[in-house]
């Protein structure tokens, strides 16, 4: 049984945002273009895996993905957690196409696609450390020691995975196609045969999960080394992508091609959500939307915002959920 869905990262989303926020010829959108490519590749790597695990009894395991919890002085961040109640298993996807090379004494993992080699981080490594790291957390919030593993799925269908003869098979137990998990699973019930979590202790621990699952925070625009006056402003046309619309007559209206939108603005102030603050006033608000009646600013925040704090000039409008 899926508990925690798989939903499009909120990094994804500002990296959306901040390419309809920028001049198409703006230095940085060739980078923010492929960084949006690669994190776009792997989501759908796992979202492909739901399909395969639904094979497994729902009453019998838990399914949580993109956890990210507090570890001593740091987070960590698990892809998919897969609790039963004899064991836990760590699930770390991967969607990289071409040829995919575990090297065991250099603990590199590269990737040779078109005859060009590219290292990346090796993902045996991450989930080791994701491990250890879980083990400690459910030691400090007090729940009974399980036995916890981890698998690396592949699952570009185009991958081919290799490595050194005298590791293959300890690669194979290890490092899996998406398609191989259900055997893969009913292997870690072989090995790990004994229940230990009741489903009243599994149920605890999901709760103990959702509550301590920390989403991370990140400014797109430090990441980028962009500021605020690097972005365009207004109202983009929902059909033509022309910024600004104009307000006329309670419509926005497009100069360009003659579209009418009554709701348009409630796309730009989630894309000012995600690229600059969660917060707006008024003030901010009629320029960053070309409005000039505080009125009508007004009236179009109170119908957006979530709620809103403080009074008359001091207004703060809350544009995500808290």
């Amino acid at each position: 049984m899926i508990i925690k869905k798989k939903e499009i990262p909120i990094f994804i989303k500002k990296l959306q945002a901040l390419l309809r926020r920028l001049p198409e010829n703006h230095a940085k959108v060739p980078i923010i273009k492929e960084t949006l490519s690669k994190h776009l590749a792997g989501f759908k790597g796992e979202n492909s895996l739901d399909y395969h695990l639904s094979f497994l009894p729902e009453k019998r395991y838990y399914i949580l993905h993109d956890i990210r919890l507090f570890h001593k002085e740091y987070y960590f961040q698990i892809d998919t957690l897969i609790l039963a109640p004899s064991f836990i298993l760590i699930v770390e996807v991967k969607n990289i196409a071409g040829t995919l090379f575990f090297d065991p004494v250099l603990n590199q993992f590269t990737r040779t696609l078109n005859g060009k080699d590219e290292l990346f981080p090796n993902p045996i490594l991450q989930t080791t450390r994701q491990e250890t790291r879980l083990k400690d957390w459910l030691h400090k919030n007090k729940f009974p020691e399980i036995p916890i593993a981890s698998i690396v799925i592949s699952s570009h269908p185009k991958a081919i995975i290799r490595t050194t003869p005298n590791y293959a098979i300890k690669l194979s137990k290890k490092v899996i196609h998406s398609d191989f998990i259900p055997e893969r699973i009913a292997q870690f019930e072989k090995d790990y045969s004994d229940d230990i979590y009741s489903n009243t202790e599994q149920k605890k621990l999901i709760r103990t999960f959702l509550k301590k699952h920390t989403p991370k925070e990140t400014s797109i625009l430090t990441r980028f080394q962009l500021t605020e006056t690097d972005l365009l402003i207004g109202v983009q046309c929902p059909t033509c992508h022309h910024s600004p619309m104009k307000r006329a007559h309670g419509y926005w209206f497009c100069p360009l091609c003659s579209s009418k939108s009554k709701h348009a603005h409630k796309e730009a102030l989630t894309d000012y959500s995600l690229l600059v603050k969660s917060t707006i006033a008024c003030r901010e608000a009629m320029n960053y939307l070309h409005v000039s009646s505080p009125y009508v600013c007004s009236r179009l925040l109170r119908s957006t915002a979530f709620t809103f704090s403080g009074t008359k000039k001091g207004r703060l409008y809350f544009l995500i959920e808290s």
